[in-house]
């Protein structure tokens, strides 16, 4: 079994870190409704500077067969080989605030040398907070506010944000352990999920990553550019909003979802925050989702433009 030690490389040159940064960590994999997770880390790598401290060896942590690294052919040969990255760096927010960014695909191999390492940085940096965000997908409609379900040891965040509480089992990722094993070491820890609906899950949801950026700058006290996203995202919802608006039946199946989703809102603020959420509460939305999906794999590229 590798040790922490052997996980990772440090980056020659790479600057000295203060003491007291707070952590974001973003990891890919098991499921990410949305591309919330993708979308918000393609976005942070262009908007917030990041430099490596640290390179993840993907020799030992990648199952290469299951993901493989992408080449660039040209003609007759190639010009490029990119292999995935799974990096700590260090960061600033639009403010100038610096924080550290773990980010890139989730470990296939060796989970617990992993969290073994991510304590011992977080230990020796003595990092402020940590904060993380995942995304699943969910029967609720586009037209409501993304939802999100929070873990960890911040009651203060659970208490404002979270609103489906479930006493469940689900299948574990590597930030799951990562949480349990930092607040097993007293750090301050949040872990925020982002209930997408489960119709536009396979898609790039510009709202995701909008609401994984909200839910990290509440637990870290950054502050993060965002304008392009939103743009993005009212032009999706444009898209999604004709679409539906031209079938009567999708109309209704909507309309069933705001309904059901509506009410156990109502039901949850009258019962107070300790209210629980059953997906049985919420109505089938298949047809829906083939629907949107079916419409959205189809628009060629360039569709957009030729609207404008």
């Amino acid at each position: 079994m590798p040790s922490p030690a052997d996980l990772f490389e440090s980056v020659p040159g790479a600057p000295d870190v203060p003491t007291g940064l707070p952590l974001v960590i973003l990891l890919t994999g098991f499921t990410d409704a949305g591309s919330a997770v993708a979308g918000l880390i393609d976005h942070l790598n262009a908007t917030t500077d990041p430099t490596p401290l640290a390179v993840f060896d993907n020799d030992v942590l990648l199952d290469y067969r299951a993901r493989r690294p992408i080449v660039l052919f040209d003609q007759d040969h190639l010009t490029e080989y990119r292999p995935s990255r799974l990096e700590l760096s260090i960061a600033h927010d639009a403010l100038g605030q610096q924080f550290l960014l773990l980010s890139g695909y989730e470990p296939d191999f060796a989970w617990n040398a992993f969290a073994g390492a991510v304590v011992d940085f977080v230990e020796a940096l003595q990092v402020s907070t940590v904060t993380w965000v995942h995304s699943i997908a969910m029967p609720v409609p586009h037209t409501r506010p993304l939802g999100v379900t929070v873990s960890g040891n911040r009651r203060d965040l659970t208490a404002v944000h979270s609103v489906w509480r479930p006493r469940t089992q689900v299948p574990a990722t590597a930030a799951h352990l990562l949480e349990f094993r930092l607040i097993e070491s007293d750090v301050r820890v949040a872990g925020f999920v982002l209930l997408v609906p489960h119709y536009l899950a396979d898609t790039e949801y510009p709202d995701t990553v909008v609401t994984a950026a909200d839910k990290l700058m509440a637990g870290t006290g950054l502050v993060l550019r965002m304008d392009a996203v939103h743009e993005r995202g009212e032009e999706f919802h444009a898209r999604v909003t004709e679409q539906v608006q031209g079938s009567e039946e999708l109309m209704q199946m909507l309309h069933g979802l705001e309904q059901r989703y509506d009410a156990y809102m109502a039901g949850r603020e009258e019962a107070g925050e300790e209210a629980g959420f059953d997906e049985r509460d919420l109505p089938s939305a298949d047809e829906l989702a083939a629907e949107l999906e079916r419409y959205l794999a189809t628009r060629r590229p360039g569709d957009d433009d030729k609207q404008r």
